[in-house]
This record gives C-alpha cells, sequence and structure tokens, in this order.
C-alpha cells in the first residue's frame, strides 16, 4: 500500500493542526469564494467554466492544498478540503463541484503515488504549477457504474494506449491533466480496473456530447472520445478496487457532500433574510412560512452533522486498511451520498417555501433558482437508486448496532 502511514497523525493532532491552518485557508478560500459569487449568475446563465474563481484559486495555491509540503503543497487534512469545499457551495456549486472532483483525483494521486517517479511528478505539477485535475469516470452507457470498464489498456513494451467512450469529463476541456479508470488489460474482467493519472500531452479529447442541462451547468461536463498514448508508468501499480475504497469512495462522496452542504447553507441564508425583512414589514409578526425555515434549519443541521461524523471517522482510520475495508465503514460512507443529497435537496427546498414566490422569481434578491437546479443534480448524478440497489447486500449484512455509542 502506498498510503503513507509514516505521517498519520492521532485525530486531536490533526484537528489542531487543522485549527492552526484556519486563518490562512479560510483567507484564501474566502477570496476564491468571492470571485465565485460574482461570477455565479453568469457561469449558470452561460454554462460556461467558472475562469475567475479558479484564476484566484491558481493565484491562492488552493488547488494543490492537499499536496505534501515536500512536494509544493500545504499538507491539507481532509478536515480543510471538505470545509474548502463547503465555503464554495454557498457561493457557486459550479465551483464547488469542480473542486471536489479535482481534490478527489489528488487523493489519489498522493495517496497511492508515493514512490513512484511519474506521479511524484504530478503531485509537484498540481502542488507548484496549480494544474487542475479532471475525471473520467463514467463511460458509455454504464449510467456512473465505475465499477465496471468496457475500454481496456492496450500495452506495448513500455508504451500504453486506450481509447475511451467517455460521455461524460466534467471541464475536461479546461483541464491540466486527467484521472481515469479502464480495464486491465483486452482480457480482462469489466471489473479488473486500473487507475490512471495522465498529463495533457499524453490524451486526445474529440467533443461527442454537449452539457445543456438544468443545473451545475459550469461544470461543462460534456462528453468526449478519450485517445491514451503515453508511458505505461501512467498506470497506478494497485488494483483501482482499493484505491476505489480506500480514497475514492471517501474523498467524492465527503467532497461532494460539503458542497452540496454549502448550496444548501446559502438557500437558508436567503430564506433567513427573507424572513427578517418580512418579520420587519409587518411589526415584528412572523409570517406563515416561518415554519418552513425552522424545517429548512433542521435539515441543514442534520446534514452538517452527518458529513462532521464521516469526515471523522474518515480521519481516524484514513490509514487503516482493515478499517477502511470494513463493512459499517463502506456502508456508511457509500450511503453518505445517497443521505447527504437527499437532505440537501430537503433543505433547499424548504428554504424556497419559506420564501414563497419571492424564491421561484428569478429577478429578486431572494431569488433561488439556481440554488435549486444545482442542488437537484445531487441525487441524479452517481444515481442514488443505483447506489442503494448496489449496497442492500451489504447492509443487510452489516449489524443493528446495540448502543446509541457503537
Amino acid at each position: 500500500m502506498n498510503v503513507r502511514e509514516a505521517t498519520l497523525q492521532p485525530v486531536d493532532d490533526a484537528q489542531a493542526s487543522f485549527l492552526d491552518r484556519m486563518p490562512s485557508l479560510v483567507e484564501r478560500a474566502g477570496k476564491m469564494a468571492r470571485a465565485a459569487a460574482a461570477d455565479a449568475d453568469g457561469v449558470d446563465r452561460e454554462a460556461r467554466f467558472p475562469h475567475k474563481a479558479f484564476e484566484v484559486a491558481r493565484a491562492e495555491k488552493l488547488l494543490g492544498i492537499m499536496i505534501p509540503v515536500e512536494f509544493g503543497g500545504f499538507g491539507a487534512s481532509i478536515y480543510d478540503v471538505t470545509d474548502v469545499c463547503y465555503t464554495l457551495g454557498r457561493a457557486c456549486a459550479s465551483t464547488a463541484m469542480i473542486y471536489a472532483m479535482h481534490q478527489t483525483k489528488v487523493a489519489c494521486v498522493i495517496r497511492h503515488g508515493h514512490g513512484i517517479p511519474w506521479m511524484e511528478t504530478m503531485m509537484r505539477r498540481v502542488g507548484r504549477d496549480q494544474w487542475l485535475l479532471a475525471s473520467s469516470t463514467t463511460e458509455g452507457q454504464n449510467g456512473g457504474n465505475i465499477r465496471a470498464s468496457a475500454a481496456a489498456v492496450g500495452h506495448d513494451n513500455d508504451m500504453i494506449s486506450l481509447v475511451r467512450d467517455a460521455t461524460v469529463i466534467s471541464y475536461g476541456a479546461e483541464a491540466d491533466g486527467l484521472v481515469t479508470i479502464a480495464r486491465r488489460s483486452g482480457d480482462a474482467a469489466a471489473s479488473d480496473q486500473v487507475l490512471l493519472a495522465l498529463a495533457k500531452d499524453d490524451y486526445a479529447l474529440k467533443r461527442t456530447l454537449g452539457w445543456e442541462t438544468l443545473g451545475m451547468r459550469g461544470t461543462c461536463s460534456t462528453g468526449f472520445e478519450l485517445r491514451v498514448d503515453c508511458p505505461a508508468d501512467r498506470v497506478f501499480p494497485e488494483a483501482y478496487d482499493k484505491i476505489h475504497a480506500q480514497t475514492m469512495t471517501p474523498f467524492a462522496h465527503l467532497c461532494w457532500s460539503s458542497a452540496w452542504a454549502g448550496v444548501a447553507a446559502a438557500a437558508v441564508e436567503r430564506a433567513q433574510a427573507f424572513i427578517r425583512k418580512a418579520a420587519r414589514s409587518s411589526g415584528g409578526q412572523m409570517p406563515p412560512a416561518a415554519a418552513h425555515f425552522t424545517a429548512a434549519k433542521m435539515s441543514l443541521a442534520k446534514l452538517r452533522a452527518l458529513i462532521a461524523s464521516n469526515v471523522g471517522a474518515f480521519a481516524r482510520h484514513e490509514h487503516d486498511e482493515r478499517a477502511l475495508g470494513s463493512l459499517d465503514f463502506q456502508s456508511s460512507i457509500t450511503l453518505l451520498k445517497v443521505q447527504a443529497s437527499e437532505l440537501a435537496v430537503e433543505t433547499v427546498m424548504h428554504a424556497m417555501r419559506t420564501t414563497g414566490l419571492a424564491g421561484y422569481r428569478n429577478d429578486g434578491d431572494f431569488t433561488m433558482g439556481r440554488h435549486l437546479r444545482d442542488i437537484l443534480s445531487s441525487p441524479i448524478m452517481i444515481n442514488n437508486d443505483r447506489i442503494l440497489a448496489n449496497a442492500a447486500t451489504s447492509t443487510l449484512m452489516s449489524g443493528v448496532p446495540a448502543s446509541l455509542h457503537d
């Protein structure tokens, strides 16, 4: 295993380190969030990549915050990254989702690339040059089933090739590199997969599908034919099933959920402003829809607690293969995506019902159309129904807790 056991700190120390770094990272993230918020409506309206936010991200070295210090980063923890995702989600959902996807790929390189010259080179490029890494996991008509690949890696001495029908590569045209999965070889089973970390010179993209959607429009999640011709050292030595369980799924679900929680928090904040204005104009009397605001606050609190619990669980065990592979952890981290997305939608809906027509309109101070459209992507992209169906066996085998603190 290439996960860095030597750098593992007790949870208390990690949290203390996080608090020590907080002012710097909070300030940096705040600058990016302000740029994202100022551009959010235009990004949504024009379905364009949030260039301004990511210009600030590069200037503030936010793309490489998880990269170890020796490779030019800040060595940030999962606490840091999820907090940045939440901050960005309050400003612009597309910006937050791009950042979350990027950090998930960076985590794979960090946690499974130590001692591999190419992977360490990529760490340096992310840390020093602020490379943005895209993800290519969706393929053909597999509906987001990333544990089965059709395309296979071709081998020719020390070179490899790959042709992949990548129906979604979010911000693929804007990225400096790409992380993708494929079958290990032409005779491998669909589930016998490897992960590849590629520089832009290693592949070519040919656009095949557009991206005209209700929400998350700035992610620019268009489809491409992906053609790869590059050295064989772009392939991670570890099998993808281990990377998927130990890193890809935990980081993706924690970062996505944090971004969605940020979107939900922004909607609740608008609902709160509406309630306060309505109360002032009516001599302090609360409007009838105030009950929905209470419900919105409650569901947001549940969402934040759910994410915080899972972040803590991962931080405690992030270098422990047995713990990460346990049935309880895998069930919890997998179902986090389902629970968080459903709670985020519930929260935004309650916030919109708080504001009524003022939130339904697109031309007022309390408009929530963008928040609602963006958050509705959360249970659909990587479909919750698929996750629940796949998790049925493992949840059936998992025991029922005997006490509140098991």
